[in-house]
């Protein structure tokens, strides 16, 4: 019986894999590599994009339902006459954004204004070449992975300074220059809150890293980082500066439309403001499929019992959960001033971010201490969690009076 689990599960866990050799497997071997890495690039880009287009039709949903409204709910499925809650709505905003004029100003350098949504696209969508999906899921194994996705993160930077460079609009170069500031505040404390990950790891190593959080302690925790002090600050750490890298709500302030107008989206239209929709889109999901791998130990079962679940499942499963807090975030919190979004990063979540890596160097440090000696070693470990976090936000908001409201 034992036999027959264990070969079920191999099966369930290597079947994509199988059906990738039974079609690429005739070809010759250089030939073969380029069918396989082919077909990997052709599943990541259907499997996005589809989640792209329910993302959309789930946000609108959601939005709807937090704020008391119904959201999309009229376009059905076409020629069947079933609109299913709008399940078509997706469908409709691609053929409008295809079909829509594209106005490109007289003025505007053209090959850059061109140019800027196709590289934002492409830097975005190389960021999922690195991850994790499922045991056996790695579209390129890296040893250092984990830099090359932030490298590959950051070069979106230059696409959204084209955009606002391009479009000869003071509107627009002033929101990408302001974007900018947003960005590099925020990668900082971003790239910081991993380090202590890639420390405690000893590699930078997607998979390794994902491998490192593998067992259970009593066969019901999991060895997550998560799970510890100090992988618990850099999460959120980590996730308040995705946030801002992927101009979420509170922090989308590039596209705040009371200040400036459409930011450096303003002279765009058509399918060519589609692609900036979809890049940020595809950030976002990027940036959670990272958090999942990072802290939430990638495609890990959260239980031993719940191993036999193929791990490309428990993957997906974080990262919608990863996403759904994203659009609950948006539907929750208000946009922020662009003094406060800066004063965030530089005062509190910076100081924060290197105060949690000495914590992840005591953690490992301690890992041989036992029996008393492992409360001691939480105790300090939280200490160092929750003291700084006091003691910053309580000087970042010295001498700001607390807000009064005033109703007619």
């Amino acid at each position: 019986m034992i036999a027959i689990v264990t070969a079920s599960e191999r099966l369930a866990e290597r079947w994509p894999l199988m059906v990738r050799d039974l079609v690429t497997g005739g070809l010759p071997e250089p030939w073969r590599w380029l069918a396989n890495s082919l077909i990997a690039i052709l599943v990541i880009l259907l499997a996005f994009a589809t989640l792209f287009a329910l993302l959309t039709l789930a946000e609108r949903k959601l939005l709807g339902r937090v704020q008391n409204r119904p959201g999309p709910n009229r376009t059905g499925l076409p020629f069947t006459g079933l609109r299913l809650g709008g399940l078509g709505q997706p469908l409709a905003d691609g053929i409008k954004m295809l079909t829509k004029e594209d106005i490109v100003p007289r003025s505007a350098d053209h090959v850059l204004h061109f140019l800027a949504p196709v590289a934002l696209l492409a830097f975005s969508i190389l960021t999922f070449a690195v991850i994790p999906y499922g045991r056996h899921l790695v579209p390129v194994e890296l040893d250092a992975a984990v830099l090359y996705f932030f490298a590959a993160g950051a070069a979106t930077e230059l696409a959204i300074f084209m955009a606002g460079w391009a479009s000869r609009n003071k509107y627009s170069l002033l929101a990408a220059m302001r974007a900018l500031a947003q960005l590099i505040s925020y990668e900082l404390p971003l790239l910081l809150s991993i380090v202590p990950v890639v420390m405690l790891a000893g590699t930078l190593s997607t998979t390794a890293i994902v491998e490192a959080q593998g067992g259970w302690t009593a066969g019901v925790i999991p060895h997550w980082h998560l799970l510890t002090p100090w992988g618990f600050a850099g999460f959120i750490i980590f996730l308040i500066s995705a946030l801002a890298e992927s101009n979420r709500s509170p922090f989308d302030l590039p596209e705040a439309e009371s200040e400036l107008i459409a930011g450096h989206l303003t002279e765009y239209s058509g399918f060519k403001y589609a692609l900036f929709f979809m890049a940020e889109y595809f950030g976002m999901c990027a940036l959670c499929g990272m958090g999942v791998t990072l802290f939430l130990g990638g495609w890990q079962a959260p239980f031993a019992f719940l191993e036999f679940i193929p791990s490309y499942l428990w993957f997906t499963l974080k990262l919608l959960a990863l996403l759904f807090t994203f659009i609950w975030i948006r539907a929750t919190f208000p946009r922020l001033r662009i003094d406060q979004l800066t004063r965030l990063a530089w005062k509190f979540l910076v100081p924060l971010a290197l105060v949690n890596l000495a914590n992840a160097a005591f953690w490992s440090l301690t890992r041989d201490w036992s029996g008393a000696l492992q409360l001691v070693r939480w105790a300090i470990a939280l200490a160092l969690v929750v003291v700084p976090f006091v003691l910053i936000g309580r000087q970042l908001t010295a001498g700001i009076a607390p807000r009064t409201y005033r109703y007619a």
